[in-house]
This record gives structure tokens, C-alpha cells and sequence, in this order.
């Protein structure tokens, strides 16, 4: 039998600090970064993409068809003819169009970070992988105009400056080039709910219903991985500071930390039940075993990331890659993360005696 792991979500009197998080209208938040409505990060590429294709369908017409593997390895999607609404009725694109979409299981992801764009000549990113890819579309006369759809913020001056470096790059006009990042992909589904019903999107504040045995499927996974894991997880447990208090020690960014407190929090005391349970010694001995693995591995790596940000992008990239499990237990991954952090068995923490 499964268990919902939906305690009162947060009690305010414990948590006076989170209360006004609990106050605000989940659609008033729609509109900012912090505040999305769908958990884009925890979409597998291949959900992600199902939600671009029934998008586009919506924008352009019917006739989109779905992604599919070309032989240079490229993904595209593609639609010919003239679009039903985009960019507007008045003023429709035609002939044909190409599609991209480009998923990160990071949080708080942008169009501007090096990664997905760096125009410095012989650098490697995301875009300049699909550029010469592109240029032979457009010379073969198979593509006349381009959208790229990614959960990634999308700021006004990134996105005049990305269009400029597709066009100057591709011979594509600006016009003829669409970039639609997690603001304007939340106003789009908001605009078409059934897309978002039809993709199955996961709402962040919906429960995590999981059974006992999962959780120590996922932990399991975890234990099975911390020889090649070289994350970056620094310090011994420690007696509890505050998670403000923490956030700053570790670099982690206000906005991030909020995010995964608020998605999160609320599963931290089932999971800690759930270790705690007699019958569970086993599966606790082997997180144990993860925690202290990862503490010895992450001194000489942390100095590779700026902010705790990167550090837990970086690990929940490298779980999901290693292992098919973890991957099919995203938000429950991502949980597990959370309570290590939050119970301060990872990341660095002050020294509660010596003040």
C-alpha cells in the first residue's frame, strides 16, 4: 500500500520563517522565476519534448511533427506551411519551421549561463553544437524559420542577444527566430491547460506518493553508485544551525534555497520516519554509507562550483545519468538530496560549540 508523504505541509508556528511562502497564491507566482507552477526539472527529456510537440501544435498547427533522430544526431521537430497563431494570426510564419528543445534537470537554469551559450570562439555549448547543424538546414533550403524552446530563465537582454548570435551565425533573420524559456513557456500553458494535462506535467506543490519500498529502491541506487560518485558533499554532520544560516556558509543562492524549501520540506520528517523505523536499519546503515562516501570525496571538487547551487545541479545530473532508477524517481531523488542537505549531513556547517 502506498503512503502519501503529505504531513501538514508546514507548521507556521515552527517555521515562522517560511509562513508568508504558504500564504501567497500559487497563481500569483506564476510570472517569477521562483514561483513556477510545474516541476519542468523533473520531466524526463522525452516528457519534455511530448510537451513542446502538443505546444506547438497549439502555435503553429496540427501538422507539427514529433521530434525524431536525423542523421547528423540531431533531435528536431518540424512543421511546413503557415502557423495558426505565432506569431500572430496577422502575421503568421511560413514555409518551414524547425523546433528544438533542450531539457536541464538543474533548477534555476538561464539562457546566459556558458554552458547553453558562450560565444567565444573554439568554446563548447549546448548552441554551438546545434549551430553548424542548423547552417546546413538553412543552405539546403530546409529551414526558414527557428524556435527553441528550453526550462532555462530567459532574461530580455539574453534574448536579444542569443537571437543575434543565431542570426549572425545561421543566416536566419531575427525575426525568424523564437526562443521561449520558463516565463513565457508558464504563460503559454496557462493560456493552453489542456497541453500541460496532456503532458502529464507534475505541479510542484503536489504530493510525493511513494511507497516504503521506493524509498529504499532510491536509497539503495544511491549506495550502489558512491564509489564513482565524485559530487561534492564536504562536511560531517553536525548539530542542526539554521537553514538560513547554512545557505549562506554554503553559497547557496536565496532564491534556490527557497525553491527546494519549499518544494521539499514537507517530505523531510516521512523520510527521516522512514530511516528511523527499526525494520529499516539496513537501508539507513547504507544512506550512512552514501553521506560519508560523499563527504570524503567533495573537498577536493568544491572548489570547482561558485555557488551550493551548482553543487546540487552538478550531483543531481550525475545521479540521473548513472542510473535508470533515479531517474524514474526524479522528485523523490530530489527529496532524498534535500533532507541530506537539510539535515546537515551535507554541505558545510558551523561549528555549533564554539560560539
Amino acid at each position: 500500500m502506498h503512503q502519501t508523504l503529505q504531513s501538514p505541509l508546514v507548521n507556521h508556528l515552527a517555521y515562522p520563517s517560511i509562513r508568508p511562502e504558504l500564504l501567497i497564491s500559487l497563481c500569483a507566482l506564476i510570472a517569477t522565476p521562483h514561483g513556477m507552477k510545474y516541476a519542468y526539472e523533473n520531466l524526463g527529456d522525452e516528457q519534455f519534448e511530448t510537451l513542446i510537440i502538443l505546444l506547438s501544435q497549439k502555435l503553429l498547427g496540427i501538422g507539427v511533427q514529433g521530434f525524431s533522430k536525423g542523421k547528423d544526431g540531431g533531435r528536431d521537430a518540424k512543421f511546413v506551411g503557415t502557423a495558426e497563431l505565432h506569431p500572430s494570426k496577422a502575421a503568421p510564419w511560413t514555409g518551414t519551421t524547425i523546433i528544438q528543445s533542450k531539457h536541464t534537470n538543474g533548477y534555476n537554469r538561464n539562457f546566459s549561463e556558458t554552458d547553453f551559450y558562450n560565444p567565444k570562439a573554439g568554446s563548447k555549448s549546448i548552441l554551438s553544437e546545434e549551430i553548424p547543424r542548423i547552417q546546413k538546414l538553412r543552405e539546403a533550403k530546409q529551414l526558414d524559420n527557428y524556435m527553441l524552446f528550453a526550462n532555462r530563465r530567459l532574461a530580455g537582454m539574453a534574448e536579444s542577444t542569443v537571437v543575434g548570435y543565431i542570426s549572425d551565425q545561421t543566416g536566419i533573420p531575427k525575426a525568424s527566430i523564437y526562443l521561449c524559456g520558463l516565463e513565457q513557456l508558464e504563460l503559454w500553458l496557462k493560456l493552453f491547460p489542456d497541453v500541460a494535462t496532456n503532458a502529464k506535467l507534475e505541479l510542484v506543490d503536489s504530493p510525493l506518493i511513494v511507497s516504503p519500498d521506493e524509498l529504499a529502491e532510491v536509497v539503495q541506487a544511491f549506495a550502489e553508485h558512491k564509489a564513482t560518485i565524485t559530487a561534492v558533499l564536504d562536511a560531517p554532520p553536525t548539530d542542526r544551525v539554521s537553514y538560513d544560516l547554512k545557505n549562506v556558509i554554503n553559497k547557496m543562492t536565496k532564491e534556490y534555497a527557497d525553491a527546494q524549501r519549499k518544494n521539499y520540506l514537507k517530505e523531510t520528517r516521512q523520510i527521516q520516519n522512514f530511516l528511523a523505523a527499526p525494520e529499516n536499519s539496513e537501508v539507513l546503515r547504507q544512506y550512512e554509507t552514501v553521506v560519508e562516501e560523499f563527504q570524503l570525496k567533495i573537498i577536493s571538487k568544491r572548489q570547482d562550483y561558485q555557488t551550493f547551487d551548482a553543487v546540487m545541479n552538478y550531483l543531481v545530473d550525475l545521479l540521473f545519468d548513472r542510473d535508470p532508477i533515479l531517474r524514474s524517481h526524479k522528485r523523490l531523488t530530489r527529496a532524498l538530496l534535500f533532507y541530506m542537505y537539510w539535515h546537515c549531513d551535507i554541505g558545510a556547517s558551523v561549528d555549533t560549540t564554539a560560539n
